[in-house]
């Protein structure tokens, strides 16, 4: 029988108001690849937070045995000296320092002094070539992409001598090609004899990488499936995730614009948009698209494809530089050259960045509520505080958004919730037209679910929806036409009917 390496007895922790853990129990063997699935707001990344001393000993109850040891990890460097690493869904990277310095901040080497940058360069060099990253350690973070990010995060982990590596959502930001070759990476390290711990809301990347599978669900350990033993089919791990079989992934909806059918809503023509530093790079080029009235458009690519550049660069130039091209809503040339233009002309953009561009987490979900129109909630200029609070509760009400109170700062919220709020935000400000950013990053398949829900409902009311993502099965799933986007081009359009994931790539590869 493998050895067990962690064992987590009775965790419980409380927040104010709310009980994120109750007597949660985790076991992981010497050498495995322990999954931690569950819903937003189920407590893993909490669970983990403990393991790893960010919620430090004292804060909560229960026990942690690692390697045999009752451990008390007051502190991230208590766990990190016994090898534990946990590398969080937000990069923690310094974009304008080199790879090398990222990788040991805080761990630097020489002496107290004087840091040895030929040891820093070597050691860094050395770990890159064992996550197979060929980048130099004298390149800046900023200069390199999500995936190759993610692998210097690994790196980092490594060269702290890491013996569990704790991994939370750790595919959420790169395409399936990247996603692949980082699962295939923590395989190689099992065979090395490395445990990873896993949370993840892709459930087929799970079923691939897993031994074993923990669900988790308001705070509590529901089961554990060994996929030895048991069945660890996608249905089966949803199943124990939301406490019941969920049929379809996708809500039903009529797709009933089909070809030159419909109102044009929203058309772009020959949108062009170059990098706002490198200012010869070309981000978006020579762009043509529309939507329709009561359509869902999805923009289909590979990471780097030009999409969110394109979003941005739309919606008030918020992104880009020397940018051309025509826009048109209803039939009539607009002019949105600022964020405030593009909202008084009924557009607003949910961004791929909840935490860093779409909310201020140090607030309140009411005030991130309304933000978008405070003329909304205010009377001669003065914000009315019990509209403010009327208003957030009904779209707390009508998103199902979990939380004790809309006075809670959003920073407190679960990912799915988030979102819920960021919706929120946006749906308030009673835009026509809607750019979704990846709004299903990182969140489980019962909150993708009510997002889907709220999408179909938009365009039942006669709203526009554009759709941005990297899961194509969503894609797929929700749109009426999909774009394809290559290097800063749209190389093809397909209706829903002839739409499959071959195709698109298929647009992709020739267009490449």
């Amino acid at each position: 029988m493998a050895k067990i390496l962690l064992e987590m007895k009775n965790i419980t922790k409380t927040f104010p108001g709310v009980k994120a853990l109750s007597n949660v129990n985790l076991q992981v063997e010497e050498g495995e690849i322990h999954a931690l699935v569950g819903e937003n707001g189920a407590g893993k990344s909490t669970l983990m937070n403990v393991l790893s001393g960010i919620y430090p000993h004292g804060t909560y109850e229960g026990d942690i045995v690692y390697d045999g040891e009752v451990c008390e990890f007051h502190t991230i460097k208590d766990s990190e000296a016994k090898g534990i690493v946990i590398i969080h869904q937000e990069l923690a990277l310094i974009p304008y320092m080199t790879i090398a310095e990222n990788m040991f901040l805080g761990n630097e080497r020489g002496s107290k002094f004087k840091i040895n940058w030929n040891e820093t360069n070597d050691l860094a060099a050395k770990y890159l070539n064992v996550v197979g990253l060929k980048e130099q350690p004298q390149v800046l973070i900023k200069d390199i992409g999500v995936g190759k990010q993610q692998l210097v995060e690994i790196a980092k982990a490594l060269a702290k001598n890491a013996k569990l590596l704790i991994l939370d959502e750790p595919t959420a930001s790169l395409n399936e090609e990247d996603s692949k070759a980082l699962l295939d990476l923590l395989l190689k390290f099992k065979k090395e004899g490395m445990t990873s711990i896993i949370i993840s809301h892709k459930l087929n990347e799970v079923s691939y990488v897993a031994d074993k599978i923990t669900v988790i669900r308001d705070g509590q350990t529901i089961e554990t499936l060994d996929k030895a033993t048991d069945d660890i089919s996608e249905s089966r791990i949803i199943k124990g995730m939301v406490g019941r079989e969920i049929a379809d992934r996708f809500p039903k909806r009529p797709k009933n614009i089909v070809n030159d059918m419909g109102e044009i809503k929203l058309e772009v023509r020959n949108w062009t948009a170059y990098h706002p530093i490198y200012s010869e790079r070309k981000v978006v080029d020579n762009v043509n698209f529309n939507v329709r009235k009561g359509e869902i458009v999805g923009i289909a690519g590979l990471m780097g494809a030009g999409r969110t550049e394109l979003a941005m660069s739309i919606f008030g130039k918020s992104y880009g530089d020397n940018i051309s091209g025509q826009v048109f809503i209803d039939g009539k040339e607009v002019h949105l050259n600022n964020v405030r233009e593009a909202i008084d002309h009924k557009l607003a953009y949910v961004t791929e960045d909840r935490k860093g561009n779409g909310l201020i987490l140090s607030n309140t979900i009411k005030l991130n509520t309304t933000l978008a129109n405070l003329m909304g909630v205010s009377k001669h200029k003065v914000i009315n505080k019990d509209e403010e609070y009327a208003v957030a509760t009904d779209y707390r009400q009508k998103l199902s958004i979990k939380c004790p109170t809309v006075e809670q700062n959003v920073g407190n919220l679960s990912g799915g919730n988030m979102q819920k709020v960021l919706l929120a935000k946006w749906m308030y400000a009673d835009p026509d037209i809607l750019i979704l950013d990846e709004p299903t990053r990182g969140i489980d398949v019962g909150a993708k679910y009510e997002i889907y829900c709220i999408m179909n409902q938009l365009v039942a009311e006669g709203k526009s929806v554009i759709m941005i993502s990297s899961e194509m099965p969503e894609l797929l799933g929700m749109c009426d036409r999909i774009y394809i986007m290559n290097e800063g081009k749209m190389v093809g359009e397909l209706d829903a009917a002839e739409a499959s994931q071959e195709a698109i790539m298929s647009h992709i590869i020739k267009a490449g």
